[in-house]
């Protein structure tokens, strides 16, 4: 015999599974058309068609161009410089393109960029514009422009162009908060040459320490990021740049969906920075930091591993004068804790030189705040240990310059160019900081004072321009600067 009181409450259960059943799906499909990627289409036959990001894109892909550094046989001719890895599988940037057989005495690198303002202001990579002699971007209108390099940052790996043109770019915003793990994600820009290539995938991670350096906060995406892409921006389902496109991570050398972008918030300051001054400027207190191990938190009777160990203090510097000691361990700076090395090196770099820092130490297991006025992070070890330098002159031709002995060391030949005018004719003419100076005029200089004389004789003979020989890296270059 059926028990129907079980039989009529099967029925009733089914039912209600069913119904619940379809408002899950209901709900589902109309989580799916209000994704703010894009709005689900209906196809002809009714069916709903795939989210997709045309939209997005067809607003930001004008201020997306190629970039194309004409280098110097000298130099290596790939997109990356080959930025050092710590790892055979890790691959910053590209392999050697073909030469261009238009310029026989030179190589071209290509990579990607983009307008940050109207005014073309361009954003790309320090790997893909170093060593350059020559510039030029190409827009998504296929449009090529000549540009400047206006002042670079091989610590983060950014650099800003600018195009002079009367006309209006089309630019983009950067992003006003980290993106999350899982966020879609839209990478554009210029691999293998091909210009104007988009890809799509996720955020996979935050806060990659690739090995780079002290300021290593990259995001990671699987949006595929292939040769030439280096310099390009990833942006949001809103259009809005999360990120710069600066290495990825590949046995092969192509894409394995392992890509590094640094933030958008890194970005925006360096952006400020070198529009401002032509150079990044950073806050520091001279120390020697590392991050605690277990072990090593263990050994000092500390509850965990958090703060930044200093291991060394230099002299003279802002931390030794503050009274900050060898074995102290600092986690807190201005009320906020610090997680380890790497975001305390951040957080001081990012505040201005002689901004009044408070420091939360632990020392022998008592807390502790000292008081530290930030200076400005130094260029050479002999400054940041605070030896005597021979004072800087007056700027000449918009640059401020050092002897090259001074800050490189002893016996070094030529002139540092320690500062440069963003708007004056030096930077115009391709100069850039850390560049130094050989000749002046075919002469020979090792000081301020001699660039300024052979400057000045050359404008007593009524020259347009004075020409200077100038080293950068390995290679070695003449530039002619307009003395209007």
């Amino acid at each position: 015999m059926v028990n129907n009181s079980n039989s009529r409450f099967a029925a009733a259960y089914g039912a209600a599974r069913t119904l619940v059943l379809s408002l899950v799906a209901c709900v589902f499909a109309a989580s799916v058309a209000a994704s703010p990627a894009q709005a689900a289409e209906v196809d002809a036959l009714g069916a709903p068609a795939p989210i997709g990001f045309a939209d997005v894109i067809e607003r930001v892909k004008p201020a997306v161009v190629g970039v194309r550094v004409k280098v110097a046989d000298t130099a290596p001719a790939d997109d990356a410089q080959r930025r050092p890895s710590d790892a055979p599988a890790r691959k910053f940037g590209a392999p050697p393109p073909p030469p261009d057989k238009s310029a026989p005495d030179s190589n071209i690198s290509l990579g990607s960029g983009f307008f940050v303002s109207g005014d073309g202001y361009v954003l790309t990579n320090n790997h893909v514009v170093a060593n350059g002699i020559s510039f030029e971007v190409t827009t998504d209108s296929g449009k090529t422009y000549q540009a400047k390099v206006v002042g670079t940052d091989p610590q983060t790996d950014l650099a800003l162009l600018k195009v002079s043109a009367s006309t209006d770019f089309a630019y983009v915003r950067f992003a006003s908060g980290l993106p999350r793990v899982g966020d879609w994600v839209l990478a554009v820009g210029n691999p293998f040459g091909l210009g104007g290539t988009v890809t799509a995938g996720i955020v996979s991670a935050r806060g990659r320490d690739i090995g780079e350096g002290p300021y290593d906060d990259f995001i990671q995406i699987d949006a595929p990021v292939n040769v030439g892409n280096s310099g390009g921006p990833t942006f949001n389902v809103k259009g809005e740049v999360i990120g710069v496109n600066t290495a990825i991570f590949s046995p092969s050398g192509g894409s394995v969906g392992v890509a590094f972008d640094i933030p958008a918030d890194t970005v925006k300051f360096v952006v400020q920075q070198i529009k401002e001054k032509g150079q990044v400027t950073r806050g520091w207190i001279g120390v020697q930091i590392q991050t605690l191990s277990p072990a090593i938190a263990d050994a000092l009777a500390l509850k965990n591993t958090d703060g930044a160990l200093v291991a060394q203090v230099e002299p003279n510097s802002p931390a030794a004068k503050a009274g900050i000691e060898i074995g102290d361990v600092i986690n807190i700076v201005n009320g906020e804790a610090v997680k380890d090395s790497r975001e305390l090196a951040r957080r001081i770099a990012a505040m201005a030189p002689g901004t009044v820092t408070k420091f939360g130490v632990l020392r022998a297991g008592q807390e502790k705040t000292v008081t530290v006025t930030l200076g400005k992070l130094p260029r050479t070890s002999a400054e940041a240990r605070g030896e005597e330098q021979k004072p800087l002159e007056a700027p000449v031709l918009g640059l401020t310059l050092a002897p090259a002995s001074a800050l490189v060391g002893a016996g070094s030949p030529g002139v540092v160019i320690t500062e440069i005018d963003p708007n004056g004719h030096a930077a115009e003419s391709g100069l850039q900081t850390g560049d130094i100076i050989l000749d002046v005029s075919r002469r020979g200089v090792n000081t301020p004072a001699e660039v300024r004389k052979f400057v000045d004789e050359a404008r007593a003979q009524s020259k347009k321009s004075v020409l200077l020989r100038v080293m950068r890296g390995d290679m070695v270059v003449f530039a002619a600067v307009p003395m209007g």
